[in-house]
């Protein structure tokens, strides 16, 4: 038990999973967080911009356009498996039993995004924690076009991975001691990504509040 946790904890460590599982968990992880619908705990943003500047400083030995190809690969491939499960759990999906791994809240969250966003949510929710493992899903559940979903995931994929990635490692060319920073970077994108999903979440309750009040 002691060691499974151990290897959990590893998964949430985004610097530790980079430097001591490499390349190959590095896609591992990514599929599993844009495809697996339990997988919306693992770190996303940030660790691609840190395997960018892994990558950058050595500390990562694959070439960037391997580290890219990659991620890239993995994150198509996950929103794919995510769409194939939503088609085929369809609404049953919204009556699913909660557990530790799977929230009804989580679904009703993407549910509500797309609404908003409508076919760019599958774009824009790559950069979203949460919305990022659950908007695929969704848009399977929904049955969304296959040929406007591939588009969507693709371009999203590029967009994903280009910005983060990259980001990393031109900034890790550029000032290799920003490796010393490590975990203010990663505090700072905990922050950036998660702002928005407390400000909807505040929202929501305030409008509940209104509708009691009247």
């Amino acid at each position: 038990m002691h060691e499974f946790w151990a290897s959990f904890q590893q998964l949430l460590d985004a610097e530790e999973l980079l430097r001591s599982g490499g390349f190959y968990l590095l896609l591992i992880v990514v599929f599993a967080e844009t495809g697996l619908f339990f997988g919306f705990f693992l770190p996303g943003d940030y660790l691609l911009f840190l395997a960018g500047l892994f990558c950058a400083s050595g500390l990562l030995p694959v070439s960037i356009y391997s580290l890219c190809g990659g991620l890239f690969f993995a994150a198509v491939l996950g929103n794919y498996t995510g769409y194939w499960f939503g088609r085929r759990t369809g609404p049953m999906l919204f009556k699913r039993k909660e557990s530790l791994l799977f929230k009804q809240k989580y679904i009703v969250a993407a549910e509500e995004f797309y609404h908003k966003y409508g076919a760019l949510a599958l774009i824009v929710g790559r950069f979203m924690p949460i919305i990022r493992t659950f908007a695929p899903i969704f848009a399977g559940v929904v049955r969304v076009d296959i040929g406007r979903f591939s588009f969507l995931n693709i371009s999203g994929a590029i967009l994903w991975v280009g910005v983060l990635t990259l980001s990393g490692y031109f900034l890790g060319q550029r000032f290799p001691q920003i490796v010393d920073y490590i975990e203010y970077i990663i505090i700072g994108f905990i922050s950036i990504t998660t702002v928005p999903l407390v400000i909807t979440v505040l929202r929501k309750s305030l409008k509940k509040n209104n509708k009691l009040e009247k």
